[in-house]
């Protein structure tokens, strides 16, 4: 269960509100939780480690590989880097990311160029043929553009380990579709098995 902690995106959700959703997915069974920063500073991960309890907190804004590396030891926390990619230069170019071993790579759909764009969230596919290969190096998480109709074929073709969906399942933006969730998860699950 994913929580995004980026005030411009239509998903956000204070620090405060995350921790009240993380307790009650908790009271109901196991469930992995992320926790969504975009360029965060100190306060912020030592408030959302300390407040939120994260198993994995996902970067999804510019952040270098320092600072990546930081986070992860800083937090002693699960992170995954994401990565924008377009062509296969930028899926190359992420495994600097993951050279240490502690980082698990996300790839989504470069946003478009205009300045408000998010930087995830923007429902945008691409090219996943770019990813070839990419499971022979580790797993990954596939993010970017996944619906119900297309996950399966997004698993079969890339091998990805993990996919992220938000828009995908929504009937507005920020608002989750029950049934597109019950269908986006036997989809994936069923590519999974096969």
């Amino acid at each position: 269960v994913g929580f995004v902690l980026y005030p411009r995106s239509p998903r956000n959700v204070s620090v405060e509100q995350a921790a009240a959703l993380v307790s009650r997915a908790h009271q109901r069974g196991h469930s992995g939780t992320v926790t969504l920063l975009v360029d965060p500073d100190d306060a912020l991960v030592d408030r959302v480690v300390e407040d939120v309890k994260p198993d994995v907190i996902q970067l999804h804004g510019s952040e270098t590989i320092a600072r990546v590396n930081e986070i992860r030891a800083r937090s002693r926390t699960c992170v995954l880097k994401a990565v924008a990619v377009a062509t296969p230069a930028d899926v190359g170019a992420a495994f600097d990311y993951a050279s240490s071993g502690q980082i698990m790579l996300l790839f989504d759909a470069k946003p478009p160029a205009d300045p408000s764009a998010l930087p995830g969230g923007n429902g945008l596919a691409f090219d996943w043929r770019i990813l070839e290969g990419v499971a022979d190096r580790g797993p990954f998480v596939l993010a970017g553009g996944l619906t119900p109709e297309n996950v399966a074929a997004a698993i079969s073709l890339t091998s990805a380990a993990v996919v992220d969906v938000s828009s995908g399942v929504e009937s507005s933006p920020g608002e989750k579709d029950p049934e597109l969730i019950r269908r986006f998860l036997r989809a994936a699950k069923a590519a999974n098995q096969a």
